[in-house]
């Protein structure tokens, strides 16, 4: 588990097909943009219950899933993320009372942008937990990972890769 202290943004290949963190280049990459309250304590709990999950799952805490911009998921894609799950509370549990529900409608307007740019929507998927349910925490981790290894990685990183540019000129 991390709490924002590992980047959500992966770092760029150095030496030997590696990147600076020391990952393969072709292991994927998810970004897991979890409420403290919630989606965090069950990612925590299923840590505690030694369930597994996906080494791919990378988790960056956020004080709620209300607290997302759409700008963090557009960078962690762009940096190189093959996936972002946003995991909030229950639906009507949220500590900040709709902050899971905007954080609902952001995804889909992610969703929406990924779909004009060629990208497959898919590879933004929100999902909502309470603190108790650690076993389906690494049930939708292994869900959301088995969905972008379907999808395979992600074209933005595989331009970094070759060293082609990502952005307009």
């Amino acid at each position: 588990m991390t709490d924002g202290a590992r980047s959500p943004t992966p770092s760029r290949p150095g030496p030997g097909g590696q990147d600076t963190a020391g990952e393969r280049i072709g292991d994927f990459r998810i970004v897991a943009f979890c409420c403290h309250y919630c989606a965090y304590a069950a990612a925590d709990l299923a840590g505690s219950l030694r369930l597994q999950y996906p080494a791919s799952v990378t988790v960056v805490k956020l004080p709620c899933t209300g607290k997302l911009d759409v700008l963090m998921v557009l960078d962690a894609i762009e940096h190189g993320a093959d996936g972002v799950m946003v995991a909030g509370c229950l639906e009507g549990d949220c500590h900040y009372q709709r902050g899971n529900l905007n954080a609902r409608r952001r995804v889909a307007y992610v969703r929406a942008l990924l779909r004009q740019i060629g990208l497959e929507p898919e590879r933004v998927r929100m999902f909502n937990l309470s603190s108790a349910m650690g076993r389906q925490w690494a049930e939708a981790a292994a869900e959301m990972d088995a969905q972008v290894r379907a999808l395979g990685p992600s074209p933005l990183r595989r331009l970094q890769a070759t060293g082609a540019e990502t952005r307009p000129r």
